[in-house]
């Protein structure tokens, strides 16, 4: 009787017990750190990072085990001039499940190079919305720059499935940047920091005036990569529009930080997507695509030729 209640228990437990949002992997590489410097750090940093990230609650939301959200933060890191303080390039990625299929779609796919931060080996990583910037500024920018881009994750994941759904945590993100650590070297939080930072990424998820992107990622997605099961052609047909969409976009509100940000690590999967189109529409998508993302032009001229 004894073991029936236990494992009634356990059950209940696992029922009850909120599952976590994310299926993070975090990274950690100290290739360019000084070599007096314990490499042993970094390795409990990395432990560190993964815990923090898998282990809190983001979101008032449940998730079950296949909707957790597939992510990756890759940092590069090397060391400066004062003790325990590193700076480092981050490397965001997150994914979305395609309807009916094993593909994992790209959504977010984005470096930041302006990451520093302090860490003695077995400090306590924590994050408090409340209270961002905490009491030591260098320490808490590490939290705070991890709990800024899970908030994007999850933003533009929610938006990803249903209409404009991620504002409240672009709206958290905000806050974040709000608050955001100051102090001698940090930098990525403010306007002035520069035009691709986490400044202008919450400002144009945010800007009414760009408001016409949430629709992109919603149709691209669910109207669009989730349909593909059904019937390839029509989704092709709803992306194209999408990249119409957003050409009109760009036309009204040139050099967006926001329409970039959405075609980062999608070119393998528009080539592949359009190749199959009738003539007609491959001219299309391929005019399109070279104009809304340059610095891949010359892939999609070679892969939709």
């Amino acid at each position: 009787m004894y073991k029936i209640l236990l494992s009634s228990l356990f059950i209940l437990l696992a029922f009850c017990a909120p599952a976590q949002e994310l299926r993070a992997r975090v990274t950690v590489i100290s290739n360019r750190v000084a070599a007096n410097i314990d490499k042993k750090t970094f390795t409990t940093l990395q432990t560190a990072l993964n815990n923090f990230i898998n282990n809190r609650k983001w979101s008032a939301d449940v998730f079950s085990a296949e909707e957790k959200i597939d992510c990756s933060f890759f940092f590069n890191i090397e060391s400066t001039a004062d003790l325990n303080v590193y700076k480092a390039s981050l490397t965001v990625q997150s994914a979305r499940p395609i309807y009916n299929s094993s593909y994992l779609s790209p959504i977010i796919n984005f470096q930041d190079n302006d990451v520093i931060f302090k860490y003695a080996e077995f400090q306590q990583i924590d994050f408090n919305d409340n209270r961002v910037s905490g009491t030591d500024p260098l320490a808490s920018n590490l939290s705070a720059v991890i709990a800024y881009y899970i908030n994007v994750i999850l933003g533009l994941d929610y938006d990803s499935f249903s209409q404009r759904g991620g504002n409240i945590y672009f709206q958290k993100a905000q806050n974040i940047v709000n608050n955001s650590p100051e102090g001698r070297n940090i930098s990525g939080w403010k306007a002035f920091d520069g035009t691709r930072n986490r400044y202008w990424l919450t400002e144009n998820l945010l800007n009414s005036r760009y408001s016409l992107i949430h629709d992109a990622y919603y149709n691209y997605y669910r109207l669009g990569l989730d349909q593909m099961y059904q019937d390839e052609n029509s989704s092709r047909s709803v992306i194209l529009n999408v990249l119409s969409l957003l050409n009109a976009f760009n036309i009204d509100n040139p050099n967006t930080m926001i329409l970039q940000f959405f075609f980062q690590g999608k070119t393998q999967e528009l080539v592949k997507l359009f190749s199959k189109s009738a003539p007609a529409d491959k001219i299309r998508a391929l005019e399109f695509l070279q104009k809304l993302d340059i610095s891949n032009a010359g892939k999609y001229k070679e892969g939709l030729k």
